[in-house]
């Protein structure tokens, strides 16, 4: 009763929605650029010359599904739908396959490892990737002379970082490298994302494998010569303006501030690599057709358009969300944004590239999930317990996150027939 309950709420709240676009449009219904300034942006800037009128529809993400169901039970309204890939995952079987589209996703330098995940573990395209954000690395040019002999940027090793880190502390004094590790900081994603699983090839399965100890240790190790500010660190940029570190990892968003104010100081470069690879964490967000659209062969017109390389720079400028596509990046570009850019396009491009995706299907369990590495990382490197003893204690309550939300495995972990084991 109570599910009939909320579908037809949900209706009517779709209808109202709908009630907004004209008869003549199509209905786009997006979890992205939702405030009223960014919607704007799409409906004016992203979609101005969209080959069939569009009707741009923000929508909140615990709503998404609600209206979808709704709108398959009821009126068959929505054309096109923009989502996060995490939030998209659950919807597979209300999609079209997009098979047709996979020969513009090639030709347009889609990267492979991104194309595979829009296939949300079937044989077909159930979505086409639109724009991305993610996690890079920032470094002031003063730290360059105390790279490591030999060391490329963009090809650089967490070993690396770490001799890197040690010697500017070595010829400056001070531990200038840095996380956001503060209470609203995205440590988390830097331990689920990115060091992980460049030591183990996934973030659950191996949790407490003997590569996730090595991992530990050396990162430790690392964190002698990282800023004890750190865990005060919630956005990089503010101590990378100061002056406080040199050398940080941190979301793009959070970084652009420093690149915007001062790109003739800044450098930015993907993140390191470990044994398993440059495990990075793509904040994807796709575009997909449900099975019930009213004007598929509209959608599709738009999907086409929305991948062009001029629309996906207009998006970069109205959203700050990067192209997924192969595309040069004009020279009057903001100089911030060029930067970051660039380091998105050869992070993602990277030969070892591993990406590492949001939590799938842990739901309102998500907050107890990422707390579980936070813990981790406080006991083990800030307070130093057993590296062992710790992670089998995390492990017990990561399983039991998995167990209650009912979460099958995420790239890179290998699929999984029911509920994701820590092995």
């Amino acid at each position: 009763m109570f599910k009939k309950l909320a579908i037809l709420s949900g209706a009517i709240i779709l209808s109202f929605t709908i009630a907004e676009a004209r008869a003549d449009e199509l209905n786009f219904l997006s979890t992205q650029m939702r405030p009223l300034e960014e919607a704007q942006k799409a409906r004016a800037q992203i979609l101005k010359g969209s080959p069939v009128p569009v009707a741009y529809l923000p929508e909140e993400p615990p709503q998404l599904p609600i209206h979808l169901r709704a709108d398959e039970q009821g009126a068959h309204t929505i054309s096109l739908v923009g989502a996060l890939h995490g939030e998209l995952a659950p919807l597979a079987s209300m999609l079209q396959p997009l098979d047709q589209e996979d020969k513009l996703i090639t030709q347009s330098g889609v990267p492979e490892h991104v194309a595979k995940l829009a296939k949300l573990g079937t044989d077909h395209l159930m979505y086409v990737p639109w724009m991305q954000a993610t996690y890079i690395m920032a470094a002031n040019k003063k730290a360059l002379p105390y790279l490591p002999a030999g060391a490329n940027l963009n090809t650089l090793t967490y070993a690396q970082l770490s001799e890197w880190a040690a010697n500017a502390e070595k010829a400056t004094g001070q531990r200038v490298l840095g996380f956001p590790a503060g209470p609203t900081g995205l440590m988390a994603r830097f331990l689920e994302g990115y060091l992980l699983p460049s030591y183990t090839g996934g973030v659950v399965v191996g949790y407490r494998s003997a590569d996730a100890v090595s991992m530990w240790d050396a990162y430790k190790a690392l964190w002698m010569h990282v800023s004890p500010n750190s865990t005060n660190y919630n956005f990089m940029q503010e101590p990378l303006l100061s002056g406080d570190v040199l050398i940080a990892w941190d979301h793009v968003a959070r970084l652009q501030n420093a690149f915007r104010s001062k790109p003739d100081d800044f450098v930015a470069f993907p993140a390191p690599a470990g044994p398993k690879g440059r495990a990075f964490m793509p904040v994807l967000v796709g575009v997909a057709v449900p099975k019930t659209a009213p004007n598929t062969s509209g959608a599709l017109q738009v999907i086409d358009y929305l991948l062009k390389p001029e629309t996906q720079i207009t998006t970069l400028r109205a959203s700050s969300f990067f192209p997924v596509v192969q595309v040069a990046l004009p020279e009057d570009l903001d100089p911030g944004l060029k930067l970051e850019g660039a380091a998105v396009a050869a992070q993602q491009g990277a030969k070892d590239a591993l990406p590492t995706l949001l939590p799938v299907g842990l739901g309102s369990h998500g907050g107890e999930f990422d707390k579980i590495f936070v813990d981790t990382f406080q006991r083990v490197v800030l307070r130093n317990q057993p590296v062992k003893q710790v992670l089998n204690r995390e492990a017990e309550d990561m399983q039991r996150v998995l167990d209650t939300a009912k979460a099958p495995c995420w790239s890179p972990d290998p699929a999984s027939e029911g509920t994701c084991k820590v092995k």
